[in-house]
């Protein structure tokens, strides 16, 4: 079965949801399983983690420097004052990640807008 298989509205949407979990929840379920059973302070961890940090900093970066979409029309230098702030905001939330959001977010909202409106 291919993704233009059948020619239906919902079809896309079934398709992207079925392979989307597919690929994702047995990466999630062989992790619980396999990490139920490793020391967070372990090699194997520390390297998982490691991993995991790169990538998320990886797309971050893919994102402030090659953005697609709406985003593509924000200055790098407003992308890169935005994540500033977030970062500063997490560090002086103790480490909040939802503060960091609400408050790059916010600024590059704030700073889109007043460059639309000059």
């Amino acid at each position: 079965m291919t993704y233009q298989a059948i020619d239906a509205w919902w079809w896309p949407y079934l398709f992207i949801l079925i392979a989307g979990w597919l690929a994702t929840d047995i990466w999630r379920f062989l992790g619980v399983l396999v990490g139920s059973r490793v020391s967070e302070d372990s090699d194997v961890m520390v390297l998982v983690r490691t991993v995991a940090t790169a990538l998320v900093a990886a797309v971050i970066g893919n994102l402030i420097v090659f953005p697609s979409g709406a985003l593509a029309a924000t200055p790098m230098a407003l992308r890169i004052v935005s994540a500033a702030a977030g970062f500063i905001a997490y560090l002086m939330a103790r480490k909040s990640m939802l503060a960091g959001i609400a408050v790059a977010e916010a600024v590059l909202v704030a700073g889109y807008l007043a460059l639309v409106s000059a």
